[in-house]
C-alpha cells in the first residue's frame, strides 16, 4: 500500500510521463500503459463481470489513450483522468454487445452462479450483490462501482463522474434503497 509521499510521487510521475507522451514522446508513453494496465483491467473487469470483455476493454483504453492523450491538460490527476477513459470505454463497449448476446451470458452465468452448491453462502451473497448492482440504473451503478467497489471517496468518485459530491451520495443512497428488495430475496432463498 502508498503512503502519502509514495503517492505523490507516483502523481508527479504520471504527470510527468502524461507530458511527455502527450508531446510524442513513444516511450513515456509506453511507461504509462506499463504502469497502468492492471489498474485498467482490474476497473473493466469491474464493471464488466468478464474476463475476456474487460481484456478487449483494456486493449481498447490503450488504443484509445494514444490519441486521448493529447486532450490531458493535466486538472486532475491522472488516474481520474483514466478512470474516466476507462468508464466510458467499459459504457461503450457494454451498449455495443447485441442484447441477444447479453442475454445469453448472462443466462450462462447465472446458471454457473446457481450450480455453484460448494460456494458459501455469504460467497453466494457478494456475488449476488454484484450482478444485482451492475444491473442499476447507470448513474447508480458507477457510484456505487467507484466508492465500494474501488474504495474510493465520494468527492474522488464525483470527480471521475464530473458531478458533484452531493450527487454521487444521492445516487448511493438511490442504489442502497433499491438493493435492500434484491438482498431480502437473496437471503430468504440462502
Amino acid at each position: 500500500m502508498m503512503v502519502g509521499s509514495d503517492v505523490e510521487g507516483a502523481v508527479q510521475a504520471d504527470a510527468a510521463l502524461a507530458a511527455l507522451a502527450r508531446d510524442g514522446d513513444r516511450d513515456a508513453f509506453g511507461q504509462l500503459v506499463e504502469r497502468h494496465y492492471d489498474f485498467v483491467f482490474r476497473v473493466a473487469y469491474r464493471w464488466l463481470a468478464d474476463e475476456t470483455d474487460a481484456e478487449d476493454v483494456a486493449q481498447e483504453v490503450c488504443i484509445k489513450l494514444g490519441r486521448a492523450i493529447r486532450g490531458y491538460a493535466g486538472r486532475a490527476a491522472f488516474t481520474t483522468w483514466l478512470y474516466r477513459l476507462t468508464l466510458n470505454t467499459a459504457r461503450d463497449y457494454s451498449r455495443g454487445q447485441s442484447r441477444e448476446n447479453q442475454r445469453n451470458r448472462a443466462f450462462v452465468r447465472e446458471a454457473e452462479v446457481l450450480g455453484r452448491g460448494d460456494q458459501a453462502p455469504d460467497e453466494q451473497q457478494s456475488i449476488h450483490l454484484w450482478q444485482a448492482v451492475r444491473s442499476l440504473p447507470e448513474k447508480q451503478r458507477d457510484s456505487v462501482l467507484l466508492v465500494y467497489g474501488e474504495g474510493l471517496s465520494h468527492g474522488d468518485a464525483a470527480d471521475i463522474l464530473d458531478c458533484a459530491e452531493s450527487t454521487v451520495s444521492w445516487h448511493i443512497h438511490a442504489a442502497k434503497k433499491r438493493l435492500k428488495g434484491v438482498l431480502r430475496h437473496v437471503e430468504d432463498e440462502l
